[in-house]
């Protein structure tokens, strides 16, 4: 059931020993918010721990490291940046029908939680939880500043995606005021990468495909090169973004081989294209212009599917 801001910090009031969970394949938004709001938690006495089915990645320690979790039996649980609980991921599956709280932003928010606080208007989960953490009554410290900030800025593409609102802007202003690291964030997530990432790319690069008149840009991650690389995922964030900003290109899609032989897809879109419709298609969802979904292989009958659910997407057929 969709709650509104009051009810939820009513109900974060009637819990001492609270559970976070974030998604699998945590990226800053979903690690910003957990963090951001088991400070907040602390902060008013609370016992709270951050739970994820895959290691937070390296880059983000500024957020999660030298944090010690402790154990208990949660009396409240709450999702962050979730919009299903098939997103919880193995580790954290047994808590899929028993969250008390999802607060998120994506339109495709199932509403499987018993409360479910949806801002679909704002860039970021770490958007929604300042404001959560505002009517709590709690005073922002450096550590929430610096993870609600990593969110911001991260599901903006640094504040240039256009899903990136006036209200964006000023949460990012109020946590830099707060102590958000601004400048360092911004240069290590963005302006930095590893020789890794620049092989990553320019071997990924070489798989790039047009279709529809060139409306359409496709990308190929094999297993077999991820493999050669010791890619791991986070490795792999964002690369879906660079074929987007090819002249003319509408949609870019990026098919990443799992394991199992699937394929994990992501889409980017322009003004032009809804990449959440496109993914509704196979089961998954997301943002106007950034979704995702998996699909069946091998890679030919992969992007077979895909493809044709852009072509129905750019034609309106």
């Amino acid at each position: 059931m969709f709650t509104d801001i009051h009810n939820c910090c009513m109900l974060l009031g009637t819990a001492d020993d609270i559970l976070i969970l974030c998604h699998k394949s945590p990226d800053g938004d979903t690690i910003g918010a957990a963090y951001g709001l088991y400070h907040a938690l602390t902060h008013l006495g609370r016992r709270a721990a951050v739970r994820c089915s895959d290691p937070l990645p390296e880059k983000f320690a500024y957020i999660h490291g030298g944090i010690e979790m402790p154990e208990f039996e949660p009396q409240l649980i709450i999702a962050v940046d979730i919009a299903g609980p098939g997103l919880l991921g193995p580790a954290l599956e047994q808590y899929a029908d028993r969250v008390d709280l999802c607060i998120d932003h994506h339109v495709s928010n199932s509403d499987y939680a018993g409360l479910t606080l949806l801002d679909a208007q704002a860039a970021a989960a770490c958007e929604v939880m300042t404001s959560v953490i505002r009517h709590l009554g709690v005073p922002l410290t450096k550590p929430m500043a610096d993870a609600l900030f990593t969110g911001c800025a991260t599901d903006t593409g640094c504040f240039r995606y256009s899903n990136t609102t006036a209200n964006t802007l000023r949460t990012a202003a109020d946590l830099i005021d707060a102590g958000a690291d601004s400048a360092r964030i911004t240069n290590d997530l963005f302006e930095t990468v590893s020789r890794k990432r620049m092989t990553l790319e320019n071997r990924i690069m070489d798989t790039l495909e047009y279709h529809f008149d060139d409306r359409c840009a496709t990308i190929v991650m094999s297993r077999a090169l991820l493999d050669e690389l010791g890619a791991k995922v986070e490795d792999l964030e964002g690369i879906v973004s660079i074929p987007r900003r090819i002249e003319g290109v509408d949609v870019a899609v990026a098919f990443r081989e799992n394991p199992s032989g699937t394929y994990k897809i992501s889409v980017r879109t322009g003004e032009k294209a809804n990449a959440s419709a496109i993914c509704e298609n196979f089961g998954g969802g997301g943002h106007v212009r950034a979704a995702g979904c998996n699909v069946p292989g091998p890679l030919e009958h992969a992007k077979e599917l895909l493809l044709e659910a852009v072509r129905k997407e750019l034609t309106g057929a």
